[in-house]
């Protein structure tokens, strides 16, 4: 049974699915770039490595933490290379006003953060424009 306009809907919810993601990653990458050129730096190290379910070894999620210049511990969570192990040092930056929400690990020696962010507002735009002029194309009727 084939319901009428379904095709429409689902490419719809598409475009707004990596629309979405196009719009966090991409804000992401401004404080991240904002806090790298303004940011307070500081020693900090990898607290913690999770893995994704289904034993995948290439989806993991790692976090770091650091303390702020009143000694307060933050942890957060940020894009890291697959090297990233718990206990490894790095280098943290943030923005005093908002640590937690700002806090990254990019910077001189650890780009990664901010070339996977790139990658994924990139890829993730391209999907999203994609989806977008096959609707277009759908709804025009033209082939």
């Amino acid at each position: 049974m084939e319901v009428p306009g379904a095709g429409f809907v689902v490419l719809a919810l598409l475009v707004a699915l990596f629309g979405a993601l196009v719009w966090r990653y991409a804000r992401r990458l401004v404080t991240v770039a904002r806090v790298l050129r303004r940011g307070v730096r500081t020693g900090g190290e990898c607290v913690r490595v999770e893995t994704e379910p289904y034993g995948r070894s290439d989806a993991r999620r790692h976090f770091f933490a650091f303390r702020t210049a009143d000694g307060t511990r933050v942890e957060f969570e940020d894009l890291a290379g697959s090297s990233t192990a718990k206990g490894t040092p790095v280098t943290v930056t943030y923005d005093p006003r908002d640590p937690k929400g700002t806090a990254t690990v990019a910077g001189r020696g650890s780009w990664s953060p901010v070339l996977q962010s790139l990658a994924l507002v990139a890829g993730c735009g391209m999907a999203a424009l994609g989806f977008a002029v096959v609707l277009y194309f759908e709804i025009s009727g033209e082939k």
